[in-house]
């Protein structure tokens, strides 16, 4: 088994727990739940820079980012820096991550939310909505084509915007449909976890315009970003790079500067 099957299966586990302790009609009554959700996509679109800032404390590949920050901070400082948008990690055996980091993000800015999990189940975009969450991830590899369709469509109905990451052409073709917002593209091989920006480049031109084109992971540098530009990106998911500084919110700040766009 890969890492990526560890975490599904060990997620298939805690999303049975949840359900069992919490049912959908209490997360329905959530004060969150009938806020109006912000845009991601239109934020992408009319930005020059496009920067998605995750907030993320550790990860399988690098173990630990940075454990002594809070979300709140993280989450002012990105959006005083101009972010578009924030992406925050709720796992919590794999990332250290949890739903209340959502909560706490929602409270602190008003940048569109992104809830960065591995989502396998209804039940967790439900969730989603109600802690607060803009924008759902979904994982063309570990999801089905059936699944990609009922997980984006119930999302629409929940007004919440649906990024969906691909590795690969066979992921790309498998998961174009109308019920998506934003496509990206994860340069990382989650098998290897070996990093190339060439990935994005090669599948940038299979994407159809009429989804916002994100690329993410190993974008650490202003020469990532421009040389992915003019492949037709207008997204960029940057989280190390900023998470493993004392102050996310000002190194976030210097990048958007140092960009000059």
């Amino acid at each position: 088994m890969n890492i990526l099957d560890h975490i599904i299966k060990d997620k298939r586990k805690e999303v049975a727990l949840k359900k069992a302790l919490i049912p959908v009609s209490q997360l329905e009554r959530s004060v969150l739940f009938a806020r109006d959700t912000l845009s991601l996509a239109k934020a992408l679109r009319s930005s020059p820079a496009g920067i998605i800032a995750e907030h993320k404390r550790r990860s399988p590949s690098k173990s630990v980012i940075n454990q002594s920050l809070n979300v709140q901070d993280v989450a002012k400082g990105y959006e005083n820096a101009g972010v578009c948008g924030m992406s925050v990690l709720t796992d919590g055996k794999y990332f250290g991550g949890a739903l209340d980091d959502l909560l706490l993000a929602r409270a602190s800015c008003n940048l569109p939310l992104l809830r960065k999990e591995f989502i396998i189940d209804n039940y967790q975009i439900w969730e989603a909505k109600a802690h607060g969450a803009d924008v759902i991830l979904l994982i063309a590899a570990i999801l089905t084509i059936t699944e990609i369709k009922q997980f984006s469509e119930l999302a629409k109905q929940l007004q919440l915007e649906v990024l969906l990451e691909v590795h690969n052409e066979a992921e790309l073709h498998k998961s174009i449909m109308p019920s998506l917002d934003m496509l990206g593209v994860n340069n990382r091989n989650l098998k290897t976890f070996e990093v190339s920006l060439e990935t994005s480049k090669a599948l940038s031109s299979l994407i159809p315009d009429d989804f916002v084109k994100v690329s993410e992971s190993g974008i650490s540098s202003i020469e990532a970003i421009k040389e992915l530009q003019p492949y037709g990106y207008q997204g960029f998911l940057i989280g190390e790079n900023f998470m493993k500084t004392d102050n996310p919110g000002a190194s976030a700040t210097q990048f958007i500067n140092d960009l000059g766009l």
